[in-house]
C-alpha cells in the first residue's frame, strides 16, 4: 500500500518547494513552527490551569534534577547514588548465547501464564536513551509537605485552583468554584481516600474546608487584624471570609459581598490606610475606604443588602480622577498586579508593560512608567497586535482554499498547503515585534523587607526598583518566565513557568533553585513553617524556610528510612495493537478477532493504526488544518466508534483520548475500575513526510499518567521500500527528539481558565531550546512503540521467503529482518525490548484471501515482512530488575502475536499484552510520616534557630502630637551579628473620652494607620548594633470643606478629634518566623492650626557610638499641649 500511495502522490509532493508549510507538529494549539534546517525551539503551547506541561531543557541549568515525572527522579551521581550500570552495548552473546535468537532475555514469571523471551536493543545505556533512575526521595530538593498532592487534570474540570494565600494558622486556596481552606495543624493528616467524603482528586489532600460555590476566585487578600480573607472574582464581586470556620460550617458562607467591577477582579491589596484596592480589565483601579466597609461588616445578615450597597458606593475611581479631556495618564491594559508598600504608604499597580505610583494616602498619582523606566506622561490603549494577526491567518486561509479551481485537484492541494506556509511566514514576520514585546510582559511584583520593589517579566528577568520607581539593576538566573515571588526576611523566593523554585537574597544573588512542580509555580505563599507553592496542576507543596540547609539531608535520610511503609505495588495489564489499515473498513468480527477476547482482562488497551485515510488532496487539507490547529477526520472518528463499540465502550471501559495526524490515528481506552487512578492525557504528533511536513509518515502520542507514573505510546508510520533503511532510522530519530505532548482537541474540555499571558504565550528567548534538553519520551517511565515501522527482510527472495513462511521456520527469517539488525547495532530503537516473533511476516496480502496464500502474487511479488510491530522500554537499567521506588514500573509481555484471519487489509492486524508492575507512594501515608519526623525532636531542635529574634531597644512607650507635629522613634538593634527586619503596624484605633483615657481599639484593615498619621518608614531592616529612626508625623488630610471642627461631613470620612493609637513595632530575625513587639502609644489632640517647627527626619542608619545605651540628646523633644499628658517619651523599652 505504501509504494501505491507514494507513486501517486510522487508528482504532487515533487511540485512543493522546500517552503511548505510548518505544521503543528504537537497540539492543536501551536501555531509557529520554525524551519526544519534551524534548532527547533521548544515552544509552550497555551496554557492553563489544568494543564502540567513544563519546558524539558532545564536539565541545563540544574543537572541534578529530573523534570519527568512530578514525584521519582533519578539519582544523580554527586549525591552519592550512582546508577545501575546498563548492558545494552554488549554483544548478543550475553543473553542466552546457545540460542539462534540472540540477545534474549527471560524474566522469571509473575504469574500462571508466562513471559515471554525478549529482543534487546543496543545503545540504550546512555544519552537520550538511557533509562531514566527514579527514587523514592529526590536527592536534588528540599523534601516538601504534600499539603495536595499532583491530582489528574480530568477530576479538575470546573474547581482548579487560582491562587493562595496564608494566614498564621490557615492556607486558604481560591479556586473556579469557591474557596478551599486547610489548617496546619491537620497538614500531615491523612487524606479522606478514595470512596470518601470528598470529591475525586483530592483523596490524598489533607483534610480542608470548603465554601459554598461561587464565580471562579481570582486573587486573595489575607486581612490579620479582622480576621477577614478578601477574594477577588471573575463576576466582578469582592467577598470576604471569616477566618474562624469549623467543620460545622462547611460548606461555609460569605460576609460581607458586593459588586466591585464589571469585569473580573484581577487583585486586590490593603494599603498602608486600611484601604482595600482593587484591580480589574481595562486598567480600572477602584478603592473601597475602609470605614464604608467597617461600617457595613458590623450590619446582620439581615441587613446585607444594605451592607452592600453602602460599600459599593463608596469607591474611588482612580482611572476617573486621572483622565483629563478623555485622555487617561494610566494604562488601559489589565491591571496585573497591586502591591502596598507599606514602608513609604505608597501602591504600585502593574500592567503588562507599564507601573502606576499612587500615594496611598492622599491617593494622588505620583508617576507613571514603562518597564524600561522610562516615565511615561501619556500611555495609549493597547494596539491589537494579536488579533490582527489571528485574522490574517483565517483571511489568508480561506481566500487560498477559494482560489480558482484551475490546474486540477492535485494543484489546488499544493496551493492549499502554499498558502497555509505563507500566512505563517507572514505572521511570523509581521508580529515580531508584539512577540518581543510579550518577553517583557511584567507577570508578578512583590516588596521586599528592606523597601525594594521586584518585578518578574516573561523572559525570566527580574528587575528590582527603589521606592521611587527608579529601576536599580536587572537580575537573570533562569531562562523561562517569572510567575509569582514570596518575600520573607532576607530572602526572596521566585516561581518560574518551567515549575522551578528559586531563593535568591536581597542584593539579588542565587542562593538555591531546584525543580519544584512539573508544572509552573503560579503562586507562592509564606506560612509559620513552611513557604507554599501552588502549580497549575492544582498542587500544593510547603517547603521548610530552613531549606535549603542541613535540615534536607535530615529529613531525607529519615524518609528514605520509611519507604517500606508508604511504598505500594499494582498489576495491571495493557493490551496494545497496531494495524495498517489501508484506507479500509474493517468489519466487526475482525475487530472482534484482534482486539474483543484479549481485551477480557486489559486495564488499557492502546490501538495504533496507519493509512486511514490518504490521498494528496486528504494529506494537503491535513497539513493545512494542522497549520491552524484542527486535527482528526469523519474516518477517524468511525474507527475509534468502531473500535470502542467492540470493547464495549460505556459499560466497561472509557476512551481518554486519541490524535489523528493525517492517515495515522492513535486512541487510548481504560477499563473504569483503572479510571481512578488514570488521567492526565496528552498528545502529540510529530510529521516525517515530505520536508519533514507531510503526514503520510510520521508519529502519533499520547501520554498517560497512572499511579503517578508517566506512560507514553507512540504510533509510527515509517519510511517504505526495502532501501530506506537509513530513512527509517531516520524517522525513528526524529520521532523521538521531537515528540512534545501537549493537550488535544479530542482529549477533554480544554475551557479552564488561562494562567497569565506568560504561560499562553511563549516565544522567543523564553521558549528554549528543544535539542539542548532531553527528549520527553526519554523522561517516561514506560514508552511503547507501535505501528508499521516498514522494516523489510534482506538477502531473501520471494520465494524462499514463502517456503521459510510455510514451513513456519521464523527463527532464520528473523535473521533477515532488518529491524533486528538495525537494533543489534544500535542504530535506531535503542535500548528497546520485543518479545520473540513467532507469527508469520504480516506484509503483504491479497484483501480478503485467508490463510497463507494470500500473499502478494502480483507482478511486483512484494516480499513478505514484518513491518508491523510493538517494542517498549520500563524502568529497568538492565535485562532484569525488580518493582521498586527506584525502578517503578516493571513490563514483561505476556502475549505477541498477529491475527492472521482478518483480512479486512493488505497488512495482518497485530496485538501484544503486557503485565505492568508499577510501585509508587501513598501519598497519605507519607504526609503522615512526614509530619512525625517534623514534629520530632531532633528537627525541632534545628529549627529552634529560626525562632530566635534580635534583641532591640525603643526609644519610648508613648507619644503625643498636635497637629502636624513630628515625633521621632528610634529603634536599635542590640545583636552584633544578626539583623532585624522591623514592621510597624497600627493595632488599634480609638476615641480619647474626656477623661483623657481611651475608648475600645478598633483595628483597620489590615493594621492600617488613621488617615491623619503618617510613619515612615513603616518597614525595613536594621543592621547588627546600628538603629533606625522613625518619623511619626501628624498630617491634615481633610479641607475645611471635608469638615467642620474635626466633625467629618461625609459619613465615610476620617474623624479627626483627640485619638488615641497603638502601635505596634513587629520584630523578626532575617530568617525567623516568630516575632517579638513593641508597643507605642501616640495621641493625638485636635487644637487649631498654629505653626510648628518641624524637625527633619533621618531615614538611614546610624552606628550606635560605644554599643552603649542611647542619651536623651539623641532625641528631639516631643511637645505637649497638656503637661498631665505627657509621658516619659524617653524611657527605653527592651525586647522581652
Amino acid at each position: 500500500m505504501d509504494e501505491h500511495i507514494e507513486d501517486d502522490e510522487r508528482d504532487a509532493l515533487a511540485a512543493l518547494s522546500s517552503s511548505a508549510a510548518r505544521r503543528k507538529t504537537h497540539s492543536y494549539s501551536q501555531q509557529l513552527r520554525t524551519g526544519s534546517g534551524q534548532k527547533r525551539q521548544h515552544q509552550i503551547r497555551k496554557h492553563s490551569l489544568d494543564e502540567d506541561r513544563i519546558p524539558k531543557n532545564i536539565e541545563r541549568y540544574y543537572n541534578n534534577h529530573d523534570s519527568s515525572d512530578d514525584d521519582f527522579y533519578p539519582y544523580s551521581t554527586a549525591a552519592g547514588y550512582p546508577p545501575k550500570s546498563g548492558s545494552f552495548s554488549s554483544g548478543a552473546g550475553e543473553y542466552l548465547s546457545h540460542r539462534l535468537d540472540q540477545n534474549l532475555c527471560t524474566d522469571s514469571p509473575k504469574e500462571s501464564r508466562p513471559s515471554l523471551a525478549e529482543f534487546i536493543g543496543s545503545g540504550g545505556g546512555g544519552g537520550i536513551f538511557k533509562v531514566p533512575v527514579r527514587a523514592g526521595v529526590h536527592p536534588g530538593r528540599p523534601p516538601c509537605l504534600e499539603l495536595r498532592p499532583h491530582p489528574l487534570r480530568e477530576t479538575q474540570v470546573g474547581r482548579f485552583l487560582r491562587t493562595i494565600a496564608c494566614t498564621e494558622t490557615q492556607l486558604w486556596a481560591g479556586q473556579e468554584g469557591g474557596i478551599r481552606v486547610w489548617k496546619t495543624a491537620d497538614a500531615y493528616e491523612p487524606g479522606w481516600g478514595v470512596g470518601g467524603r470528598i470529591r475525586r482528586g483530592d483523596e490524598d489532600a489533607a483534610p480542608f474546608l470548603e465554601s459554598v460555590n461561587t464565580s471562579p476566585t481570582m486573587c486573595l487578600m489575607v486581612d490579620p487584624a479582622n480576621r477577614l480573607v478578601w477574594s477577588g472574582h471573575r463576576d466582578g464581586k469582592i467577598r470576604s471570609w471569616k477566618m474562624d470556620q469549623t467543620l460545622e460550617d462547611s460548606p461555609f458562607k460569605e460576609g460581607l459581598s458586593w459588586q466591585a467591577h464589571r469585569g473580573p477582579v484581577i487583585c486586590l491589596t490593603i494599603s498602608s490606610y486600611g484601604d482595600l484596592w482593587s484591580g480589574s480589565e481595562g486598567g480600572v483601579i477602584k478603592i473601597w475606604p475602609w470605614e464604608s466597609m467597617e461600617k457595613s461588616l458590623s450590619l446582620t445578615q439581615e441587613e446585607r443588602h444594605m451592607a452592600a450597597l453602602l460599600v459599593e458606593r463608596s469607591f474611588i475611581d482612580l482611572r476617573s480622577q486621572v483622565t483629563v479631556n478623555g485622555v487617561c495618564n494610566i494604562s488601559s491594559s489589565d491591571v496585573k498586579c497591586l502591591v502596598s508598600d507599606k514602608v513609604r504608604a505608597k501602591v504600585w499597580c502593574a500592567a503588562a508593560v507599564s507601573f502606576s505610583l499612587w500615594d496611598a494616602r492622599t491617593r494622588e498619582l505620583l508617576k507613571v512608567f514603562n518597564i524600561e523606566g522610562q516615565i511615561e506622561n501619556r500611555v495609549d490603549v493597547q494596539s491589537g497586535t494579536d488579533q490582527q494577526v489571528e485574522d490574517e491567518m483565517k483571511v489568508k486561509f480561506v481566500s487560498t482554499s477559494k482560489k480558482e479551481k484551475s490546474g486540477g485537484f492535485l494543484q489546488r492541494s499544493r496551493n492549499a498547503i502554499m498558502g497555509a506556509a505563507d500566512a505563517v511566514r507572514r505572521v511570523a514576520k509581521g508580529a515580531g515585534g508584539a512577540f518581543t514585546e510579550d518577553n517583557k510582559r511584567t507577570e508578578a511584583l512583590t516588596i521586599t523587607s528592606d523597601g525594594t520593589i521586584w518585578s518578574g517579566c516573561t523572559n525570566g528577568f527580574i528587575v528590582q526598583w527603589d521606592g521611587n520607581g527608579n529601576r536599580l539593576q536587572d537580575i537573570q538566573h533562569h531562562p523561562f518566565g517569572v510567575q509569582c515571588f514570596c518575600s520573607f526576611g532576607e530572602r526572596v523566593y521566585v516561581g518560574y513557568l518551567s515549575g522551578t523554585i528559586q531563593v535568591l537574597d536581597l542584593d539579588g544573588n542565587l542562593l538555591a533553585g531546584w525543580v519544584a512542580h512539573s508544572s509552573p509555580v503560579i503562586k507562592m505563599a509564606f506560612g509559620t513553617d513552611y513557604v507554599f507553592s501552588l502549580a497549575t496542576h492544582g498542587g500544593i507543596r510547603g517547603w521548610t524556610i530552613a531549606s535549603p540547609g542541613p535540615i534536607d539531608g535530615m529529613l531525607r535520610s529519615e524518609l528514605a528510612a520509611r519507604e517500606p511503609v508508604c511504598t505500594r505495588r499494582d498489576n495491571f495489564k495493557i493490551l496494545i495493537g497496531t494495524w495498517n489499515v489501508g484506507q479500509g473498513r474493517a468489519s466487526p468480527e475482525g475487530l472482534k478477532a484482534w482486539l474483543g477476547s484479549a481485551a477480557a482482562d486489559a486495564g488499557i488497551v492502546v490501538v495504533g493504526l496507519q493509512e486511514v485515510e490518504m490521498g494528496a488532496g486528504f494529506l494537503a487539507m491535513s497539513a493545512a488544518k494542522e497549520t491552524v490547529g484542527l486535527e482528526g477526520s469523519s474516518i477517524g472518528q468511525w474507527w475509534q466508534d468502531a473500535i470502542g463499540k467492540s470493547l464495549d465502550e460505556g459499560t466497561t471501559f472509557e476512551r481518554m483520548g486519541s490524535r489523528q495526524l493525517a492517515g495515522l490515528l492513535i486512541a487510548i481506552w481504560v477499563r473504569k475500575n483503572l479510571r481512578t487512578h488514570a488521567g492526565d492525557i496528552d498528545a502529540s504528533a510529530v510529521p516525517c513526510g515530505f520536508g519533514r511536513a507531510i503526514g503520510n509518515k510520521g508519529g502519533v502520542g499520547l501520554r498517560l499518567r497512572i499511579y503517578d507514573r508517566i506512560m507514553c505510546f507512540v504510533n509510527c508510520h515509517l519510511a517504505a521500500h526495502l532501501e530506506a533503511v537509513n530513512r527509517r532510522n531516520a524517522d525513528f530519530d526524529h520521532i523521538y527528539r521531537n515528540m512534545v505532548f501537549s493537550r488535544s482537541s479530542n482529549l477533554l474540555n480544554n475551557a479552564a481558565a488561562g494562567v497569565t499571558t506568560a504561560v499562553q504565550n511563549i516565544r522567543g528567548s523564553n521558549a528554549g531550546n528543544a535539542d539542548e534538553g532531553k527528549p520527553e519520551l526519554s523522561e517516561a517511565d514506560m514508552v511503547v512503540f507501535l505501528g508499521d515501522f516498514n522494516y523489510r527482510l534482506h538477502s531473501i527472495s520471494y520465494d524462499e521467503a514463502r517456503d521459510f513462511v510455510s514451513q513456519r521456520c521464523f527463527d532464520w527469517l528473523r535473521e533477515k529482518d532488518q529491524l533486528r539488525a538495525e537494533m543489534k547495532a544500535g542504530k535506531v530503537f535503542q535500548g528497546m525490548r520485543e518479545a520473540l516473533i513467532r507469527f508469520p511476516p504480516t506484509y503483504k496480502f491479497e484483501r480478503h484471501q485467508p490463510g497463507l496464500a494470500g500473499y502478494d502474487s502480483g507482478e511486483k511479488k512484494r516480499i513478505p515482512a514484518w513491518c508491523d510491530r510493538i517494542l517498549y522500554r520500563d524502568n529497568r537499567a538492565s535485562a532484569t530488575g525488580e518493582c521498586s521506588l527506584e525502578c517503578p514500573v516493571v513490563a514483561s509481555i505476556l502475549q505477541y502475536e498477529a491475527c492472521m484471519e482478518v483480512t479486512d487489509s493488505d497488512h495482518k492486524p497485530v496485538r501484544c499484552k503486557f503485565s505492568v508492575d508499577i510501585a509508587h507512594v501513598d501519598r497519605s501515608v507519607r504526609r503522615q510520616e512526614f509530619g512525625e519526623i517534623f514534629r520530632s525532636e531532633k528537627i525541632r531542635t534545628v529549627l529552634e534557630e529560626y525562632r530566635r529574634v534580635p534583641e532591640t531597644i525603643v526609644s519610648s512607650n508613648s507619644i503625643s502630637l498636635q497637629n502636624q507635629e513630628t515625633a521621632v522613634l528610634k529603634i536599635s538593634n542590640k545583636c552584633v551579628k544578626d539583623n532585624a527586619v522591623f514592621q510597624i503596624i497600627c493595632e488599634g484605633l480609638s476615641a480619647v473620652k474626656e477623661e483623657g483615657q481611651g475608648s475600645e481599639q478598633r483595628p483597620k484593615g489590615s493594621y492600617g494607620f488613621p488617615r491623619w498619621l503618617e510613619v515612615t518608614p513603616a518597614a525595613g531592616i536594621i543592621k547588627p548594633d546600628q538603629f533606625e529612626e522613625v518619623s511619626v508625623r501628624h498630617e491634615e488630610h481633610q479641607t475645611q470643606d471635608d469638615s467642620v471642627d474635626g466633625i467629618p461631613q461625609n459619613w465615610w470620612s476620617e474623624d479627626t478629634r483627640d485619638k488615641e493609637v497603638v502601635l505596634m513595632v513587629k520584630i523578626r530575625g532575617s530568617r525567623s518566623n516568630q516575632t517579638k513587639t513593641h508597643r507605642v502609644i501616640v495621641r493625638h489632640f485636635f487644637t487649631a492650626p498654629r505653626p510648628t517647627r518641624i524637625d527633619s527626619k533621618s531615614k538611614s542608619s546610624r552606628k550606635i557610638h560605644g554599643g552603649s545605651s542611647i542619651n536623651r540628646s539623641d532625641f528631639r523633644q516631643l511637645s505637649s499641649s497638656s503637661s498631665s499628658d505627657a509621658h516619659d517619651e524617653h524611657r527605653y523599652l527592651h525586647s522581652p
